[in-house]
């Protein structure tokens, strides 16, 4: 393909207009049209455009995704967590009441960052359950760019910071490829969690600088903090290189995800605000949405989700634990808002933002109910009473949203935020689960300051928006791949003022997850809840239409399906056309067949150190099964201690240590720790450390017999029976296995991390038996 010379250098901005094909990343040799002589007076040079640049005066964008946090809990959209900066953002731009995304994490994601439907570039679920078919293979396809790609081709440097979630866990380790991860799909830089990572401990988090891992924070910083830390960086220096060139930033820092973890600072604000209940919560922010706009006069509150206790039949210890728990996560939401606004702040100073697009997605789902009756809080097995439980908790209250907890709050909370609608996230057939406000701030082309919009949205909608708003153009190829078209729509069209009441233009919709599913066109919605995880492909199909008319009925009370059966049928059949058209087919349960992790059908793992005090490897499946653990290192005369091998932290976990001269393997379940330890000292010199752990057991059984052998040098030290013990964890692919320390939260008691062995560990085998 001939490069543009600069002699054409005009035409590059055609060129995309048009859907050409100069690219950013794909930057072969052009030909040279200058003239070569024998020497420079007889020699005219070429300057080709060896990359597009974008037109002058191009807006800097901001896309900014929170996670898991429900229409109804922040002040931008009548909540009761104060966040000044959401509320600056959306008083100066426009709020989207009717905006949706799919009903889980990353599903969301693919669809925000392609414009495409979740199921049409193979994210009907996650890819760390992928199942082999298009909708559902967790491999985001090249010929449907992302957003990065695409912006990169039209002059922008990009950014990606936090959570990604789309690559696929086959593909996340440092054997690559790396083509998947966010630097190879359009981004310049990435700083943030292992890309296909759904959550993580923000007080320990496990992070990478573009592919490589990224030392930990020296002063335990919160993750929100080192996030927008990291954007600010990326701002400042591209600004500082080329101060014309516009950036895309896409910050997603994975925040108000369990755990929900803050500083104590801003717990500290949120103290006694919300002792009233969930109950009052509901009443009082439905109210104010009302008054502002972002829901309609006369909406009524919606039945109480099944399950949640009314606040007032609670105990007296419950309502103490369960208000800290809100309180813990509104800390979580505003610490939040505060470090956007830090990067807005930035981006003021530095005279960039009257010309930034930023888009503030507060939600890539419905608030989170998993938290069931009594939410997390200190590691516990499930047989022990819940009032128990609850009676430990309560003495412990200053714990929540620090590193020792795993905080998440009860679905009497989750329902709350999740105010007007009903259910949760996960639930792609109600509003609770989808239904999330949107904010658009664009001081060059948004005049309305505060305005207000109306119209059906879906998260596939930025994609298209942004690229018009900007006045960028998706080529039809991209690095070699021809490129399929966007399937969102923009929402451009309602931004002036006098178009702000024109008819939706994203008028069907479908939504899918795990088996239960929905249909919306033109108002109407039928749903088919098919429970929260589905059970349609074990057979069952005892679940039924329902009908709603949301331009009447915002918040589904009314079930129209029996008083309008042929609306129910038309819709059953528009799901189905978009269902085939989508790859939506087949639906299915959460777990069938979906399993696929990094190390799948590997039963040996070699951790080398090289020289570094310690490795690590995600994704290995062995610690629920009967398993060896073999370490090789060199112990000096004065002895040495430390960790050979860990797994989890101080919630669960096994470590395998040395300490005092004995070597020792610790087996915590819910906090409850076992020890195991050889009598004998370690000698000095060349060692080889084993530990080995059988499980046995009926498979239907959940309480394993656990018996763990240590040995020294092939020599048996101790045996130990542990009896019927509970699964330690259920190790998701982004959970670390760490050679040679104990990363976060210590696994055993007996030690303070991270404990780094302080002899030479060569080496550490882990084999499954």
């Amino acid at each position: 393909m001939k490069q543009i010379s600069n002699k054409n250098i005009g035409l590059l901005s055609s060129a995309l207009l048009f859907g050409g094909t100069a690219m950013a990343q794909h930057s072969p040799t052009p030909v040279f049209d200058g003239k070569i002589g024998k020497t420079p007076t007889d020699t005219q040079e070429a300057f080709p455009v060896r990359n597009p640049q974008a037109p002058e005066g191009a807006p800097n964008v901001v896309w900014v995704l929170i996670d898991d946090i429900g229409y109804g809990a922040v002040s931008a959209f009548g909540g009761l967590i104060e966040t000044p900066n959401f509320d600056r953002l959306a008083s100066q731009g426009l709020r989207y009441t009717n905006f949706h995304s799919t009903a889980f994490s990353a599903p969301t994601r693919a669809a925000l960052l392609t414009g495409r439907n979740p199921h049409s570039v193979h994210f009907g679920f996650f890819s760390e359950w992928s199942y082999q078919t298009p909708g559902y293979d967790g491999y985001l396809p090249f010929e449907k760019a992302t957003i990065a790609e695409i912006l990169r081709e039209n002059g922008y440097n990009t950014f990606a910071v936090g959570k990604y979630h789309l690559t696929h866990p086959a593909t996340t380790s440092q054997a690559g490829p790396f083509n998947r991860w966010p630097t190879g799909r359009g981004f310049d830089h990435y700083f943030g969690y292992i890309p296909n990572s759904g959550m993580d401990d923000s007080w320990h988090p496990t992070l990478y600088r573009d592919t490589q891992r990224e030392p930990d924070d020296p002063q335990g910083r919160i993750a929100t903090e080192l996030f927008a830390n990291e954007a600010i960086r990326f701002i400042a220096d591209q600004k500082t290189a080329a101060p014309d060139k516009p950036f895309f930033l896409y910050f997603a820092p994975g925040a108000t995800h369990c755990p929900h973890q803050a500083s104590k600072e801003w717990i500290d604000k949120y103290k006694g605000k919300f002792d009233f209940g969930w109950d009052k919560y509901r009443e009082i922010v439905l109210k104010n949405q009302i008054e502002l706009g972002v829901v309609p006069a006369g909406t009524q509150l919606a039945p109480q989700n099944p399950g949640v206790k009314p606040w007032d039949e609670l105990s007296a210890d419950e309502k103490k634990v369960f208000a800290r728990q809100m309180e813990v996560y509104a800390a979580f939401a505003a610490q939040t808002d505060y470090e956007v606004g830090r990067i807005v702040d930035f981006i003021e100073q530095i005279g960039q933002l009257d010309n930034t697009l930023i888009v503030l997605a507060i939600g890539d789902n419905g608030a989170e109910g998993s938290g069931r009756e009594g939410g997390r809080f200190l590691s516990h097995d499930f047989e022990t009473p819940r009032e128990q439980v609850v009676a430990a908790e309560v003495k412990q209250l200053d714990l929540l949203g620090s590193e020792y907890s795993f905080a998440h709050y009860p679905e009497g909370w989750a329902a709350a935020t999740n105010t007007p609608f009903r259910f949760y996230k996960g639930y792609p057939d109600y509003e609770g689960g989808t239904h999330n406000p949107l904010v658009l701030f664009y001081p060059k082309k948004i005049k309305e300051q505060g305005g207000i919009r109306h119209q059906y949205s879906y998260i596939s909608d930025i994609l298209p928006t942004t690229v018009e708003l900007v006045g960028a153009r998706i080529p039809t190829v991209i690095n070699g791949y021809p490129q399929e078209p966007v399937e969102g729509v923009s929402l451009a069209y309602s931004i002036a003022p006098e178009n702000k009441n024109l008819p939706e233009r994203h008028s069907v919709q479908y939504h899918e997850m795990t088996g239960s599913y929905a249909i919306y066109k033109d108002g109407w919605k039928a749903s088919f809840p098919n429970n929260r995880y589905g059970y349609r492909s074990r057979g069952t199909d005892e679940a039924k239409y329902h009908l709603y008319n949301l331009r009447e009925d915002f918040n589904e009370i009314n079930d129209l399906a029996d008083r309008y059966p042929e609306k129910v049928r038309e819709l059953a059949e528009l799901f189905e056309a978009e269902a085939w058209k989508y790859n939506v087919f087949p639906l299915k349960d959460q777990w069938v067949n979906t399993h696929q992790f990094i190390f799948d059908g590997r039963k040996h793992l070699e951790l080398y150190l090289g020289d570094r005090s310690y490795a690590e490897v995600l994704g290995f499946q062995f610690v629920n099964t009967s398993y060896a653990i073999t370490a090789e290192a060199e112990i000096p005369r004065a002895g040495a201690e430390g960790v050979l091998l860990s797994l989890g932290d101080a919630s669960a976990g096994i470590s395998f240590y040395v300490k005092n001269k004995r070597l020792t393997f610790v087996y915590n379940t819910a906090g409850k720790q076992i020890e195991v330890q050889s009598a004998k000292a370690v000698p000095s010199g060349r060692v080889i450390l084993r530990a080995e752990v059988s499980s046995t057991g009926d498979e239907k059984e959940i309480r394993k017999n656990k018996t763990v052998t240590l040995s020294v040098n092939g020599e048996k030290a101790v045996t130990r029976e542990l009896g019927a013990q509970l699964p330690i964890l259920n190790p998701l692919p982004w959970i670390v296995i760490q050679a040679g320390r104990n990363f976060g939260t210590p696994v055993s008691t007996a030690y303070e991390s991270p404990f780094t062995f302080t002899g030479k560990l060569e080496k550490v085998t882990i084999d499954t038996l």
